[in-house]
């Protein structure tokens, strides 16, 4: 591999974000949404309760115009790996395209199929085999997240593999080491249980607007009491699938730890902060403070980290500049054999090409001896291994705080509505109904600080992200960049518009505009 225009990586990975963006503005809503229908319909069919039919049938249209949409730019997302990064797809494709496959052969095509059972099949089937079509629905959505975050999840802890010298790939060797990654595994948990968050939000806030404006009491009151309940479950199952999320990081990832925290020097004990605001004058290795504000709870990273107190965390300088105290290696050192890596492996083809089998064996031994920096070896300097620390920090805490502020609405108006004060205290409703902005933007942090975190790596230690992309014409990209800006802005606005609709018409199906 030979390194390619900078200007077409930062495109290509500008395209990715973009529809990666988009895509997961759609899937939380559906992958949360479909359980809360799926109860909802439990409900009605243990009831028999007709205003619960309606309220599953209500619930449920939105989630099918949110299916629809968001089917789109998982489809484009997909088939970009091809387009865009074929250094990607070759190198790795026989590990990451296995779990991708799974899912559209496995959970895709249960959750289409039961799709339209849940969808056309009121009165036409049983109502048990409808809901068990609901529940097949929900299941299946998130098999569907599992698979794929499996595979991202490979991407930050590549596990299970081992790489072919003859051509130049990662095959995988163990698919059970591959599925059961701790990192696949916190990942989907911490991923799926956001998304039930966000829908509980959802629900919350078109419920709220409902009673704000005094329309749909009874449907309104009964949607909040279940999202209200789900919301509170999942939002604390959520905190501590955050938690083991974030110790997988400490040990898988230190240095996107190290830029979550704004940590720039290691130390045992280390505080975790709460709220900060970093130094845009820092520069890595000078003696500005990190921060020009910060509020931390000492100790705090190091229990998040490690449940130590005086755990050592090593910061971006040590990641970048070695430490021997702690046995750190210095990037400088891994970019040295990871250099001797590639040039071993070149060694090896012109031997393997010759016939000369004492060199072919001399060069893979040294291959073997350096081929876990292979990665390291198309780096230009070490510093590239340190991502984007204000905005992997920023992201983090905006996650988190709204996360945080999520539990207490759900205590709240859990409350209030267990206790008939709901309606009475409109702040509560309003706060509701703007909740749910910040649940977008708390999912969207989220993906940042799992992908921007991790940069400068495809994945994790293996394959910079200029190595990955395909050489391709950079213009091709700058305009398919801003042909799926327009598509995806245009079916973002097609959801809105068309979902705002429905809710205005309401579950009784009479326009109140």
């Amino acid at each position: 591999m030979h390194p390619i225009d900078p200007s077409l990586v930062d495109w290509s990975r500008a395209q990715f974000a973009l529809t990666a963006l988009y895509h997961w503005i759609f899937v939380p809503l559906t992958l949360g949404l479909t359980f809360l229908v799926a109860i909802m319909e439990t409900i009605y069919v243990k009831t028999g309760d007709e205003w619960w039919k309606k309220t599953t049938r209500f619930w449920m249209g939105l989630l099918a115009i949110n299916f629809a949409i968001g089917l789109a730019t998982g489809i484009i997302m997909e088939f970009e790996f091809g387009t865009n990064w074929s250094n990607y797809s070759w190198i790795v494709g026989d590990i990451f395209g296995a779990p991708l496959a799974i899912e559209g052969l496995m959970a895709f095509f249960m959750e289409s199929t039961f799709f339209a059972v849940m969808f056309f099949g009121w009165d036409k089937v049983s109502k048990r085999f409808h809901l068990l079509s609901t529940w097949l629905v929900a299941i299946g959505s998130n098999l569907s997240a599992l698979w794929i975050l499996v595979a991202n999840g490979w991407m930050q802890h590549p596990v299970g593999m081992h790489f072919n010298p003859d051509t130049a790939r990662n095959e995988m060797s163990d698919f059970w080491a591959v599925l059961f990654n701790p990192n696949a595994y916190s990942k989907f948990l911490h991923t799926i249980s956001s998304g039930y968050v966000l829908a509980s939000l959802f629900v919350i806030a078109v419920s709220s607007w409902y009673l704000l404006r005094k329309r749909e009491i009874q449907f309104a009151r009964r949607s909040i009491v279940v999202a209200a309940s789900f919301g509170l479950i999942v939002s604390l199952f959520n905190l501590t699938t955050g938690d083991d999320s974030a110790r997988h990081v400490a040990q898988d990832q230190p240095m996107k730890l190290a830029a979550m925290e704004g940590l720039y020097r290691g130390a045992p004990g280390a505080e975790i902060v709460t709220f900060g605001i970093l130094n845009p004058k820092k520069k890595l290795g000078d003696d500005q403070k990190p921060f020009l504000f910060k509020v931390a709870i000492p100790d705090g990273l190091s229990v998040l980290s490690y449940h130590r107190l005086d755990a050592y965390i090593p910061g971006i300088y040590e990641l970048v500049y070695g430490d021997k105290t702690h046995h750190i290696m210095s990037a400088k050192e891994k970019m040295v054999r990871g250099r001797e890596a590639v040039a071993a492996l070149s060694a090896y083809k012109e031997a393997k090409a010759s016939g000369d089998q004492a060199a072919k064996e001399k060069a893979l031994k040294q291959f073997e001896a350096n081929s876990a920096y292979l990665g390291y070896g198309y780096l230009q300097k070490p510093e590239q291994v340190v991502p984007n620390v204000p905005l992997t920090f920023y992201a983090f805490h905006t996650m988190v705080g709204f996360g945080t502020w999520f539990i207490l609405l759900f205590v709240i108006v859990l409350y209030l509505s267990m206790t008939n004060g709901l309606q009475r205290k409109r702040w509560v409703l309003w706060a509701g109904l703007l909740s749910l902005p910040m649940g977008y933007i708390a999912q969207e942090a989220g993906w940042i600080v799992a992908e921007a975190g991790r940069q400068p790596w495809a994945i994790q230690d293996m394959l910079p992200v200029g190595m990955a992309t395909s050489n391709i014409a950079t213009h091709s990209v700058m305009l398919t960049f801003w042909m799926f800006a327009v598509l995806f802005t245009a079916l973002l606005i097609a959801e809105v518009k068309i979902m705002t609709t429905q809710i205005k018409i309401g579950p009784e199906g009479e326009d109140h505009v």
